[in-house]
């Protein structure tokens, strides 16, 4: 499996649960939680343990400094954007979608991290020697 694949989990993990369109969770189950309680329900859990997948495997390679570095490097990226005029933030729209794909990449690089340290360094972390 690839960055790009792990990423786009990531994306569609964050996207489910909120985006600017009226096609995720939390607008859903603003709407019909009353009447389709068991469904949010079952659909909350799903989402959270897809959450709880990408941030332990995320805080365990690369911790929370390491997510604060990443972010950090994005924002800054987004920031050299900004200077240069390709980058207009005056759309709320466009601000959560960069802020989706900016915490994507958090996550996608978290749950990758492991494979690329073994790859540029030969070493297995300690929960890879089954492999």
């Amino acid at each position: 499996m690839s960055f790009v694949l792990r990423w786009l989990f990531a994306f569609v993990l964050l996207a489910a649960t909120y985006n600017p369109t009226r096609w995720n969770y939390v607008q859903w189950v603003a709407q019909n939680w009353e009447t389709q309680m068991s469904v949010a329900a079952l659909a909350g859990l799903l989402l959270l343990i897809g959450y709880i997948i990408y941030l332990r495997a995320t805080l365990r390679s690369i911790g929370l400094f390491g997510m604060g570095l990443v972010l950090a490097l994005v924002g800054a990226i987004l920031w050299v954007a900004y200077d240069f005029g390709w980058l207009d933030l005056q759309n709320p729209t466009l601000n959560t979608w960069i802020g989706l794909v900016a915490l994507s990449f958090v996550l996608g690089i978290g749950l990758s991290w492991s494979h690329v340290r073994r790859a540029l360094s030969g070493q297995s972390d300690i929960d890879d020697v089954d492999e």
